[in-house]
């Protein structure tokens, strides 16, 4: 299965104007510092988002499998993108008492999120770059 997102340009802005497989839209932005008018995430910013959000349902979907209450679930991810290589520290909490060989599945659970799977396993770029000259009639 592949997924499509398409980014347009907010023309006179760093604004991004971003669709995901024609379904859903958001916007990107990047800080004032830079020029931008910080409303709405950089887009590096979306990358630890992802993370955090792929571990933490995959956690809800794998509990709801096994009948397991958790509780409130919450998955902080720190990126660090100005280190080589880049460095991602992930801290889960799990609301809910449960037994150790719960959490040792838990983790192995989220270790698998497909998010983190794709960034550990590297990642293969095709690009193209097209010109469209618009000639004055």
């Amino acid at each position: 299965m592949t997924l499509t997102a398409t980014a347009r340009a907010i023309s006179g802005t760093l604004r991004q104007e971003v669709e995901i497989d024609g379904r859903h839209h958001l916007t990107t932005d990047e800080p004032l510092a830079v020029g931008g008018e910080g409303c709405g995430p950089s887009p590096h910013e979306l990358l630890p988002a992802a993370l955090a959000a792929c571990i933490s349902t995959q956690l809800v979907m794998y509990a709801r499998t096994k009948g397991w209450e958790l509780g409130d679930v919450s998955v902080d991810v720190v990126y660090d993108h100005r280190s080589t290589p880049r460095r991602f520290e992930i801290e889960i909490t799990i609301g809910a008492d449960l037994t150790p060989a719960q959490l040792e599945r838990l983790d192995a659970v989220a270790a698998a999120c497909p998010v983190r799977r794709a960034i550990e396993n590297g990642a293969e770029f095709s690009e193209r770059i097209d010109a469209r000259a618009h000639s004055a009639a």
